[in-house]
């Protein structure tokens, strides 16, 4: 099957309903979620066993999972990695939220990436149990689909890369030399 744009859906998917994330304390991750990010708490289905927390803003739901064992869970690296799993929330304002962050105390780091002349600025900081979150004015680069047969190398930078170079120098091969001017 094929959705209105003609990518394949083999499982008839029709959006993204919701992320779980296993906390150390789900009173300090419901805290983060409602008083940092603004998503507010939802009913839960009475009939689990175990503690938790269901919230939902922005078109998503995001559920809270009380660990079994927070001792084993993995230890909070301090290190800010935009390079990390992460999920990111486009903003308004980055100026407002950046002073928001501030306000707050909390550490973050920002980055810029930069696409034909076109800017996304990212901030970048941690839940109470290390997942990252990236605040970003993504919408400023248009979503472009690629063909079917540059997927790959497309979506891989050195892959992509290499393949570019491989094209220039075929080329380049192809292309007539004149040693001395036609006339």
């Amino acid at each position: 099957m094929k959705d209105d744009n003609g990518a394949a859906n083999p499982l008839h998917l029709t959006s993204l309903n919701h992320i779980s994330l296993v906390c150390r304390s789900v009173d300090d991750t419901l805290h983060f979620y409602q008083n940092v990010l603004g998503f507010l708490p939802i009913r839960r289905p009475g009939s689990f066993d175990f503690d938790g927390a269901w919230l939902f803003n922005y078109g998503i739901g995001i559920h809270l999972l009380q660990s079994e064992d927070p001792e084993r869970m993995p230890k909070l690296s301090s290190k800010i990695n935009p390079k990390d799993n992460h999920i990111s929330f486009q903003c308004e304002s980055m100026g407002n939220v950046e002073k928001k962050l501030k306000e707050m105390g909390m550490e973050y780091a920002r980055s810029r990436v930069e696409e034909g002349g076109l800017y996304v600025d990212q901030l970048f900081f941690h839940d109470p149990d290390g997942t990252m979150i990236e605040i970003c004015n993504c919408d400023n680069l248009p979503v472009v689909p690629l063909p079917a047969d540059q997927a790959c190398s497309s979506s891989c930078p050195r892959a992509n890369l290499k393949a570019q170079s491989q094209a220039q120098q075929e080329q380049q091969q192809l292309r007539p030399c004149y040693s001395n001017p036609i006339h």
